[in-house]
C-alpha cells in the first residue's frame, strides 16, 4: 500500500516495487480501476520530483487521503445527483510532457481577442510558450512550476499554497500530482490594467486524457484583477479535467473571475474553486455553463474579515444528454458581511441539472446579508433538475434568504408575443434571453458580455433581432 511508503527511508524500496511491478501493471491496465492506475502512476510521478521538494509531506498526506476516500459516490449527500462512474471507466493517459504544437488561428476563437490580456495557455497539461503573454512586470502572471520550483516564490508558496483547498478526495488527488497550472500574484495597490485568460486546452492527441491543472491567485491588499477561466478540447476524445484553484484577496481587494464552460460532448470537467476573503473585499465569480458531458462546479467562500462582500452567478444552458452540477458554499465567519447567489438553468431534452447551495452563519457572524435564489426552467418534459437550498444559521441578528423555482415557459408571455407576430421558436428564445440576463447585468467586461451574449443565441439557435 502506499500509505506504507515514505520517500527518505523507503526509496530504494519503492523503486525496486515500481520496476519489479512494471510489467504487471502495463499488462493488466485495462482491468485495473483508475483508482489504482492513479495510485501507482503517483509513485513514478513522485519519483522524478527532488526529495527536498518543499511540498513532499503534502503530496504524500495528498495521496492517503485519496487512497482512504477514493472518487465520490452517489451514496454522499452532497453528489448524491452526479456519478462519476461513466467516466471513470475509460483509461485515461495520466502525463503528457510533451509540448503540442498549435496554431493561433485555430484557437484564435476561444480567446478574448477584441482586447488586449495576459495569457496563461496550457495544450494537454503542458505550457505553451507561443500562445502565452506571461509578466513579471509590477505582478506575476506565470507558471505554477516556476513558483514551486524558484526559491523566490516560496514564502508566497509557503503562506498560501493549500491553505484554503479543503481535504476532499479530488481536491487531494489534485494536490498530490500538482505539477502546473497559473500563478498569479498581484501586489498590493496595483490595479491591473488588462484582464487576464487561463486557458486549458486539450488536443486529442490520446485517446482519452485526464488533465489536473492546479491554480494560485494572490490578490494584494486593495489591489484589483479580473480573470478569464476556460477548459476547451479540441477533439471528440474522451478528456476529464479534475482542476483546483485557491484565490487569497486581502484586505479591500476586489477579485472579478469568470468561468466560461462550453466544451464538447465528450469532455468532463470537476471544477474546485476556494476562496479566502480578509475584511473588505468584493470577490465575484460568473459561470456560464453551456457544455461538456458532466460538469461539477465546486464553488466555496470563506469570509475571514468583516464587510466583504461575495457574489456568486450562473446561467446554464443544456441540451442532449448533458450533466451539470452547481456545488455553493458561503461560510459567514466574521460580522456585517453579505453574500449574493443568483443562478439561472434552462433545460433542454434529456439535460440534467443541480444545484445544491449552502450558507452557513457562524454565531459570530451578526449582521450577515445573505441571499440565495435559484430559477430553472424545464423546456422539454425529459429534461430534469434538482435543487436543494440549504440554510445553517447560528447567529441571531441576520438577514438570509433563499428560493428555488421550477418550471415551465410562461404561456401568457409566449401568448402575447405570438399575437404581435412574432414566431414560437423567436418568442420562446426572447423568454430564454430575458430569463437569463439578470445574470449578464454584472459582468464588468463589456467585451466578455458580448461574447456570452453571442453565446447564449448560439445555444438557443436563434437570431435576437439585435446586434449583440
Amino acid at each position: 500500500m502506499l500509505t506504507s511508503l515514505k520517500k527518505k527511508d523507503t526509496t530504494g524500496l519503492r523503486k525496486n516495487w515500481f520496476k519489479k511491478n512494471q510489467k504487471q501493471k502495463l499488462e493488466t491496465t485495462f482491468f485495473m480501476s483508475f483508482k489504482d492506475k492513479l495510485l501507482s502512476s503517483y509513485i513514478a510521478f513522485e519519483d522524478h520530483l527532488e526529495e527536498d521538494s518543499p511540498l513532499h509531506d503534502l503530496r504524500n498526506e495528498a495521496i492517503k487521503t485519496f487512497e482512504e476516500k477514493g472518487f465520490p459516490t452517489k451514496k454522499e449527500e452532497a453528489w448524491k445527483y452526479t456519478s462519476l462512474n461513466s467516466l471513470l471507466k475509460n483509461d485515461y493517459n495520466i502525463f503528457s510532457n510533451k509540448e503540442r504544437n498549435i496554431e493561433l488561428k485555430n484557437v484564435r476563437k476561444y480567446f478574448l481577442h477584441e482586447i488586449d490580456t495576459y495569457k496563461i495557455v496550457f495544450v494537454d497539461g503542458v505550457y505553451s510558450s507561443f500562445l502565452s503573454e506571461t509578466t513579471h512586470d509590477t505582478l506575476d502572471v506565470c507558471l505554477m512550476s516556476s513558483a514551486l520550483n524558484k526559491s523566490k516564490y516560496k514564502p508566497v508558496i509557503e503562506a498560501y499554497f493549500n491553505k484554503v483547498a479543503k481535504s476532499d478526495s479530488l481536491t487531494a488527488l489534485n494536490t498530490a500530482f500538482t505539477k502546473e497550472g497559473a500563478y498569479i500574484h498581484i501586489p498590493a495597490h496595483k490595479e491591473v490594467e488588462k484582464p487576464i485568460e487561463i486557458i486549458n486546452f486539450s488536443t486529442g492527441n490520446e485517446a482519452a486524457m485526464f488533465l489536473q491543472p492546479r491554480n494560485l491567485i494572490v490578490v494584494g491588499e486593495n489591489a484589483h484583477v479580473q480573470i478569464i477561466e476556460r477548459h476547451q478540447s479540441l477533439s471528440n476524445n474522451a478528456v476529464l479535467t479534475n482542476s483546483v484553484t485557491e484565490i487569497f484577496a486581502e484586505k479591500r481587494a476586489y477579485v472579478d473571475y469568470y468561468k466560461i464552460q462550453n466544451d464538447v460532448e465528450t469532455a468532463s470537467l470537476i471544477d474546485n474553486t476556494y476562496i479566502s476573503q480578509e475584511r473588505d473585499t468584493v470577490c465575484r465569480v460568473h459561470t456560464f455553463a453551456f457544455g461538456g458531458n458532466i460538469v461539477r462546479n465546486n464553488l466555496n467562500y470563506y469570509q475571514n474579515g468583516e464587510h466583504c462582500d461575495s457574489t456568486l452567478k450562473g446561467i446554464t444552458i443544456l441540451e442532449g444528454k448533458q450533466h451539470i452540477d452547481h456545488n455553493t458554499l458561503v461560510h459567514h465567519i466574521a460580522p456585517n458581511c453579505e453574500s449574493h447567489q443568483d443562478y439561472k438553468g434552462l433545460f433542454a431534452e434529456s439535460s440534467t441539472g443541480v444545484f445544491n447551495g449552502k450558507i452557513i452563519v457562524e454565531k459570530d457572524a451578526q449582521k450577515t446579508d445573505a441571499f440565495q435564489q435559484n430559477n430553472n426552467i424545464l423546456i422539454d418534459d425529459k429534461a430534469t433538475i434538482n435543487a436543494k437550498p440549504q440554510l445553517e444559521i447560528f447567529a441571531d441578528d441576520v438577514k438570509c434568504s433563499h428560493g428555488c423555482t421550477i418550471g415551465q415557459f410562461d404561456e401568457d408571455a409566449l401568448f402575447y408575443l405570438r399575437s404581435r407576430g412574432i414566431g414560437l421558436k423567436e418568442a420562446r428564445a426572447l423568454l430564454m434571453y430575458a430569463f437569463a440576463n439578470t445574470v449578464l447585468e454584472s459582468v464588468k467586461i463589456p467585451e466578455l458580455k458580448v461574447r456570452i451574449n453571442k453565446l447564449i443565441a448560439n445555444k438557443i439557435g436563434v437570431s435576437l433581432g439585435f446586434e449583440l
